[in-house]
């Protein structure tokens, strides 16, 4: 492995950093020190070696024989945010609660819904996070992304090319930064807009459960939860591995699930929802690794 001034360890854990609290190892897991630190790793690097970002790990399926490659981590150097105008300049992992938060101080207005994707701005600009009818695509000015082989290049919102819960990201880039636009707001109006919001989760989620979040993208005119109620999936098992009751888009490690467990029970549903209703649903959960 190329010289960093960050922290590069080999076959390092993934399970404590996943949501779904399971799967195997990376074989390298980097946490970098700065973007030079990376753009330079990534530069010294095999051009042959796997690289994968990580944010928070909410919408990830790890697989049990863990990712070959490099993980790439981005800690408290990338987490920052600040604010300018109705411009927000965010690292790329700065989780959504900070950006909606630091908006909201700024008296910037648009950007509630990321109060309640729990993930980092690398991921909502990959996969054009969204809820409660805004999705990144409508805020976003420029991306700040570092390529496979370390090259720095900036890329507008038109040239991700977004679609629903898709972005034309090349693989193996790594989001550094983001610039999002807003609207002028009152901060107690955007504050009450994300209460709502944080409430409405609150309700309808099995927030303080070991998941993934919403498990398949919404099929065009319907709703993916109401396909897997409908095919009669609410509560199914395979071992620790269960579809939610509360919410049956989400699936969820009740105790020591793998995520062979996991991944299992969801190509189950897939079947049944097919069967039932002719509609083939789409994972919006990313599944990496190694079986």
């Amino acid at each position: 492995m190329p010289p960093v001034r960050g922290r590069l360890t080999p076959n390092a854990p993934l399970a404590p950093l996943v949501w779904f609290k399971a799967g195997g190892n990376a074989e390298w897991l980097f946490e970098p020190a700065d973007a030079d630190d990376l753009s330079d790793f990534l530069r010294a690097l095999d051009g042959n070696a796997p690289v994968m970002g990580l944010g928070l790990g909410s919408n990830l399926i790890v697989r049990d024989g863990g990712v070959p490659g490099v993980v790439v981590r981005l800690g408290k150097p990338f987490a920052k945010v600040s604010a300018d105008g109705l411009t927000l300049t965010c690292g790329g992992g700065a989780s959504g609660i900070l950006v909606s938060s630091s908006a909201r101080d700024a008296g910037i207005a648009g950007v509630e819904f990321l109060r309640s994707i729990p993930g980092t701005v690398g991921g909502f600009v990959r996969m054009n996070g969204g809820a409660y009818g805004r999705e990144v695509a409508d805020i976003l000015v420029a991306a700040e992304v570092l390529l496979r082989d370390g090259t720095p290049v900036t890329l507008s919102c038109a040239e991700l090319n977004y679609r629903y819960r898709h972005s034309d990201l090349p693989d193996g880039a790594i989001v550094v930064s983001a610039t999002f636009r807003g609207e002028q707001g009152e901060p107690s109006v955007i504050q009450a807009e994300m209460d709502r919001i944080a409430s409405a989760r609150e309700a309808s989620q099995p927030l303080r459960s070991k998941t993934g979040g919403s498990t398949f993208k919404n099929p065009d005119g319907h709703k993916a939860w109401a396909l897997v109620d409908a095919a009669g999936c609410r509560g199914l098992r395979r071992g620790d591995a269960q579809v939610s009751e509360k919410h049956c888009n989400f699936l969820l490690n009740t105790g020591d699930a793998t995520s062979a467990d996991i991944e299992a029970l969801g190509e189950e549903v897939r079947a049944k929802v097919l069967a039932a209703s002719g509609v083939t649903l789409e994972w919006e959960v990313q599944r990496v690794g190694v079986p």
